[in-house]
């Protein structure tokens, strides 16, 4: 152990000198409300880091409807969900969630990460060749390393080069991998041309709508309501719970023998302990509010047009989505950055590698529906003067 142990502390070392160390950071919410948080040394910062796009996790009717299951249910499931860990809650929640988006079925699972290993696992043979976006979540990557089959990398929203790469062919069936909206880009799949490709060449494509679901069109309904697309033809989607919902879980949606099929031979839906009720609950709340929300989406939309017209030289990655990434390459000007908008009262940690490729540096700025125009103001001034001396 003491050999292992100086390769990993001498690892460490590395990563401080390349300022690559990352850390935990317990945030206390002022007030169990809105994007205000107190640090460890009480300075009270507001968030521009959640992924709570539309505010809903501090939302009464959520703390409402979970305290109420909590109160009939229990806190925890207690069991497997094929183990007597299913609620009712939970088949009204997955019923909502598939009238919501017009599937047929939705299985629900603890995390993104476990619906998108679980859903390749149980679906992708390793004589089966999988075509990646490069720049896809880790979640993805991973389920297509595990999968066993042949994984090609396409160049970030390239349909030229993934066209190319079908075109090559091989053996079993071809399946697409896509975020729907990128995590730390910010930008949309060319969802149209991925699903002619997907049509051309008899593939499925599997979609990851977690930054997409409850932001994008009409309902919130994600991506293809976003492109107006009402025959989407081989999709498969996989939505979170944790992020517009306010909550946390995850979700797979689509026709129900891919259902039936999951719950046969997901093994990250098999062996993983049911999502507690009372976060069932507080979900399908949250898809109550969720889904007529459009003018929390306007004004989610205006604060990113806002925040990009305030700063129009600033280092903006394209993005049409409440993720408005300011790429600053260098670690250490990333992270100094941070620190200066934290001298300012504001909350952006630096994202570094391996998050995002090497000499990629950013701030990724999340924007929110409880954000007001004056606060996104203050943040653009305060970014101002933070390039300014960077």
């Amino acid at each position: 152990m003491d050999s292992l142990a100086h390769k990993w502390r001498a690892e460490q070392q590395q990563w401080r000198v390349q300022g690559l160390s990352r850390s935990l950071e317990s945030l206390d919410r002022v007030g169990g409300e809105g994007l205000r948080f107190r640090d460890a040394e009480g300075r009270e910062l507001l968030s521009f880091a959640s992924n709570d796009y539309l505010a809903l996790s501090g939302h009464p009717e959520l703390r409402r409807a979970a305290v109420a299951e909590l109160g009939h249910s229990g806190v925890g499931a207690g069991a497997a969900p094929l183990l007597g860990g299913e609620r009712p809650v939970h088949a009204a929640l997955a019923k909502a969630l598939a009238a919501w988006l017009g599937e047929e079925a939705v299985l629900l699972f603890g995390s993104g990460y476990l619906a998108n290993l679980g859903l390749v696992q149980a679906l992708v043979g390793r004589k089966d060749r999988l075509y990646a976006d490069r720049l896809n979540h880790a979640s993805l990557v991973d389920a297509a390393r595990l999968s066993g089959a042949s994984l090609q990398r396409y160049r970030h929203g390239d349909p030229e080069d993934l066209a190319r790469r079908l075109r090559q062919g091989g053996g079993g069936r071809a399946w697409i991998l896509s975020d729907g909206v990128f995590s730390m880009d910010g930008d949309i799949a060319p969802l149209p041309e991925l699903l002619d490709l997907a049509r051309q060449y008899d593939a499925v494509l599997i979609l990851d709508e977690a930054h997409a679901f409850g932001v994008l069109g009409e309902g919130g309904r994600g991506s293809l309501a976003h492109f107006a697309i009402e025959q989407p033809g081989p999709l498969l989607r996989m939505g979170t719970l944790g992020k517009a919902f306010g909550v946390y879980g995850a979700f797979v949606a689509g026709p129900q023998w891919l259902v039936d099929v999951l719950r046969q031979r997901a093994r990250s839906f098999i062996y993983h302990t049911a999502l507690p009720p009372a976060l069932a609950a507080a979900s399908l709340a949250a898809l109550t509010l969720l889904r007529g929300a459009e003018a929390e989406r306007r004004h989610l939309h205006a604060l990113r047009r806002r925040l990009r017209e305030a700063l129009p030289q600033g280092p903006w990655l394209p993005s049409e989505s409440p993720i408005q990434a300011l790429l600053l390459r260098d670690n250490g000007r990333a992270l100094a950055m941070s620190a200066r908008l934290r001298e300012a009262g504001f909350y952006c940690p630096a994202v570094r590698p391996p998050t995002v490729p090497a000499h990629s540096a950013r701030l990724r700025i999340t924007l929110s529906a409880g954000h007001g125009t004056a606060e996104v103001d203050a943040l653009a001034l305060a970014l101002q003067s933070a390039l300014a001396v960077s």
